[in-house]
């Protein structure tokens, strides 16, 4: 692994499998969202199956905070690399007839997006850490001495999504996720060396994920926010 990361395509090569894995979970965590707008108990037992079952606390959730601190601190890296090995700075070429303004600016839309998970972070899953290890209810019950109180993950949700600024502040991070993607996705899958007869397919394929997941979320901030 060391080896890997000291050449810049290895550097590439690996930030490409760890943009690959997060976008698995975000798949995955737009899936499970999703669900409340079409049922409040769906979404319930789905986040209480998330937030209970033993391989997804213990096993997959240390991987996907490992993933997501080594995607950012390899973003960084990589960046700084490319800077210093830049003859010639932005400023004295014309950059916008080479590559793209999302291209040129991943650094800033990726530190963007870093903030904005460290906000989400600390609305859901620093209260899901506090609830369930420091309190110690593992019931995931609004009352957890009624267990006919239900379940509280829906109730939660909906009362985080009724200030304005939040829901605002969710559709402008979504729109830096999209634009992220729709540069970032691409360059993984040349890094990995798929320019072959499938690129038109994956680039496609690409482009839909980039603008149809982040639209979802959005759609699931704002629909909470305006119906209830």
């Amino acid at each position: 692994m060391g080896n890997l990361l000291r050449s810049s395509i290895g550097r590439k090569f690996a930030m490409a499998l760890s943009a690959f894995f997060l976008m698995i979970f975000i798949a995955q965590h737009f899936a499970i969202n999703i669900l409340s707008v079409f049922s409040e108990d769906a979404f319930n037992n789905a986040s209480h199956f998330m937030g209970t079952f033993w391989a997804v606390q213990y096993l997959l959730q240390p991987v996907l905070i490992f993933g997501v601190i080594f995607h950012f601190v390899m973003g960084f890296v990589l960046e700084i690399k490319n800077n210093k090995a830049r003859k010639i700075k932005y400023a004295k070429n014309n950059g916008g007839a080479n590559s793209s303004w999302m291209s040129r600016n991943m650094i800033w839309s990726g530190g963007f997006i870093l903030i904005f998970i460290v906000i989400h972070m600390l609305d859901f899953w620093v209260h899901e850490m506090n609830v369930k290890y420091v309190s110690g209810d593992m019931t995931g019950l609004i009352n957890s001495e009624d267990p006919s109180s239900g379940l509280r993950y829906y109730e939660e949700l909906v009362v985080k999504f009724q200030p304005t600024w939040r829901v605002a502040l969710y559709c402008v991070g979504f729109v830096f996720l999209s634009l992220h993607l729709l540069h970032g996705l691409g360059s993984a899958f040349q890094s990995v060396g798929t320019n072959n007869k499938y690129t038109k397919a994956l680039n496609g394929i690409s482009n839909i994920y980039s603008i149809g997941i982040p639209l979802g979320f959005i759609f699931i901030a704002v629909f909470h926010h305006l119906s209830h």
